[in-house]
């Protein structure tokens, strides 16, 4: 049955998949057939379509592209995930809904079906396009979104009409998890500003949001059984600015926003350190003898630490997880673990392990920073440089392997977007080093930590701690053009992805950025016109 969607962004499919499988893609060779140009009236480009992520197999043919204009139907077959895929894309296309009068046979257009047989594999897709229209395929609703922004690139730049290419795309991602971090804790961002960086994000493919929700500058997430961490720790930030907060309902307005993307949210508590607004908020979280917290609006870090020792802390520990778990549907829960430099390594271990603990018991997979891979979280998140990879480390990330973690690879000097372009940037820091666009492209996840088992990664997170951006143009001209090169780095095989080509489709990006009204960086390396 193919139905015609209402144009709208309402709220999509609920989303259920297992996340620490890797998706593991055959390393396809990409063949591009070009064909003469027709200019924008139905023949097919001169060249490759610049879309990014790079799709496992792309072939150009020959004749006549299809046309969309602004009369374009698009329609849907195969049930919900299809209605919802294609409500979407019409929404971000302007394209019309409704069902076709009289019960009238629809003319060509852009049709999204839904097969549970079609093949493709988790996530991905097949998209043919030609003078009949556009076909998008898959076995379920993410890979049917995800053919709809391949759909968005090949129309021609920054442009909802225009003519796709006769193409036939077979797509789908290197790995199952691939995902942007976002730091709320340091600077506040709306709900409104959070569903601008997952637009980016779902443009992209990505699939994972994590909100750092907590840090020593403030708390951002309400828990009903401990009202002062909002109350206290939610009035501050970096800078000295008034700070803000989630309530549960900002907070399953984010998860039902992200969900209809595509994109599970993963909340982040970090603890036992990056913990003073908890501790302002709740003193006796502290130990007796510590000095007495204050709030801090300052960028430091390492400073502050909650009473490992006290059964309360534990108390606490419960009261948190289990608000934050109840909230989340996704099956991933951050408790952080980095960075707890005034505690003693045998207490840190053993906080560590029994938060792992609370997490499990709440139906949670748990992902902690590298520090805390030989407590035995579910999910590792490598956020060293591998220079900085001590020997304690390397150590523990191989024990964790060992016994079937997963990593998530998010090393500070390739991805996290926080850092300065170059010496010219005027936001950012550079701690981990410069962070140019091809310094966030070319390097290989799988061989990033040498000695791990074959296997061993889940995928790669990019991150945007904000310690120096406050609003989204900040947040924009950082993670622009950076971020979709990350993009590529977490879908594309790495026998397909080379730099001297990706400059090139980067660069065609930007009017797509423009006319989407986001800020960017005209970075160095980059082919742009």
């Amino acid at each position: 049955m193919c139905s015609m969607v209402r144009m709208t962004r309402s709220a999509g499919p609920r989303i259920g998949r297992a996340l620490l499988t890797v998706g593991a893609a055959a390393a396809l060779a990409l063949v591009a057939g070009c064909s003469s140009g027709e200019g924008d009236t139905g023949g097919a480009s001169s060249r490759t379509p610049a879309v990014v992520p790079r799709p496992a197999q792309l072939t150009v043919g020959s004749g006549a592209g299809f046309t969309v204009t602004s009369r374009t139907s698009v329609l849907a077959e195969g049930g919900a995930d299809a209605r919802a895929a294609a409500m979407l894309v019409a929404g971000e296309l302007d394209l019309p809904g409704g069902s076709p009068a009289g019960g009238a046979t629809p003319g060509p257009g852009i049709t999204f079906r839904l097969d549970p047989q079609a093949g493709t594999g988790p996530e991905g897709y097949t998209l043919t396009a030609g003078p009949s229209g556009v076909l998008i395929t898959a076995a379920d609703g993410a890979g049917l979104f995800y053919g709809g922004q391949t759909l968005r690139q090949l129309l021609p730049a920054g442009r909802t009409t225009g003519t796709v290419p006769p193409v036939d795309v077979h797509d789908h991602p290197r790995y199952a998890y691939r995902g942007g971090g976002l730091d709320v804790a340091r600077h506040f961002f709306s709900v409104a500003q959070v569903e601008s960086y997952v637009d980016v994000l779902a443009l992209y493919k990505f699939n994972h949001l994590h909100l750092h929700l907590t840090d020593d500058q403030g708390w951002r997430i309400a828990i009903s059984s401990r009202p002062q961490l909002t109350a206290v720790g939610g009035l501050t930030e970096v800078g000295g600015g008034k700070g803000g907060f989630y309530t549960a309902a900002d907070y399953r307005a984010i998860v039902r926003y992200a969900a209809a993307r595509h994109i599970t949210v993963v909340p982040e508590i970090d603890l036992p350190g990056h913990s003073n607004a908890a501790i302002v908020s709740y003193p006796e979280l502290a130990c007796d003898g510590d000095p007495a917290a204050a709030p801090y609006t300052d960028i430091g870090v390492g400073f502050s630490r909650v009473c490992t020792t006290k059964e309360s802390t534990y108390r606490f520990v419960d009261d948190v997880v289990s608000a934050i778990a109840a909230l989340t549907p996704g099956p991933l829960i951050h408790l952080g673990g980095d960075e707890a430099k005034t505690l003693d390594p045998a207490d840190y271990r053993a906080f560590m392990k029994r938060a792992i603990a609370v997490g499990h018991a709440h139906g949670k997979q748990v992902v902690a920073w590298d520090e805390a891979a030989p407590e035995q979280p579910d999910l590792v998140q490598v956020w060293h440089p591998q220079y900085d990879l001590t020997d304690d480390l390397r150590t523990g990330i191989a024990a964790a392997t060992g016994r079937g973690a997963k990593l998530l690879m998010s090393p500070a000097d390739h991805t996290y977007l926080d850092q300065k372009y170059d010496a010219s940037t005027t936001l950012g820091l550079d701690w981990a080093g410069y962070v140019g666009v091809r310094q966030a492209y070319d390097w290989n996840p799988d061989t990033y930590v040498p000695g791990v088992p074959a296997g061993s990664v889940a995928g790669v997170e990019t991150l945007l701690w904000t310690e120096t951006l406050s609003t989204t143009s900040d947040l924009q001209t950082m993670e622009l053009p950076r971020l979709p090169a990350l993009a590529e780095v977490a879908w594309t095989p790495q026998s397909a992805r080379n730099w001297s080509d990706f400059r090139t489709r980067l660069a065609a990006q930007a009017p797509l950025w423009t006319a989407q009204g986001w800020t960017y960086t005209k970075a160095d390396g980059v082919d742009w016109k």
